[in-house]
């Protein structure tokens, strides 16, 4: 995946590491990463969180943002951002959260949509992306849109 190869050469460039939280795409952006060869000079952490629980213990995404805002929201995808560049000790961390489908969806949330968190040592932002296509078209357009936004954070 090219966007994966971009990224890990301004990574490297730059002399920056990068963490992962993965929760819609199930780990498909660290294997993105790590098939770039020399990759771990880069990229030490990444965090499958498919479950609230595992958000909350491994990420310290908080109880109360998940029970007033749900797993699928900008504050989740901060949280989980935040908390993967703090547990993965990385300057820069992405994470994913949404609903891929082809179920899940509602009138508020439908498939489709995801938020892209990014945290670096200026703070942390949000991506809201609303995505068309089946289950594995969702999941792709995630990776790629993840480490697009990595990059573009590692540009800034």
């Amino acid at each position: 995946m090219n966007e994966a190869r971009i990224l890990v050469e301004l990574l490297r460039k730059k002399n920056k590491t990068l963490a992962t939280a993965e929760s819609c795409t199930g780990g498909l952006i660290g294997g993105a990463i790590t098939s770039v060869p020399g990759a771990s000079e880069v990229y030490g952490f990444g965090f499958i969180t498919y479950a609230n629980e595992a958000k909350e213990r491994i990420l310290g995404v908080r109880h109360e943002t998940l029970a007033a805002h749900g797993a699928v929201s900008p504050e989740t995808a901060a949280e989980m951002a935040a908390g993967a560049r703090k547990a993965g000790g990385a300057d820069i961390a992405v994470a994913v959260t949404g609903i891929a489908g082809p179920g899940g969806g509602t009138p508020e949330k439908p498939v489709g949509l995801v938020y892209v968190g990014v945290a670096s040592e200026r703070g942390v932002r949000t991506v809201k992306l609303n995505l068309s296509g089946d289950r594995d078209a969702v999941r792709r357009r995630t990776v790629e849109r993840a480490l697009d936004e990595a990059r573009l954070e590692l540009e800034r």
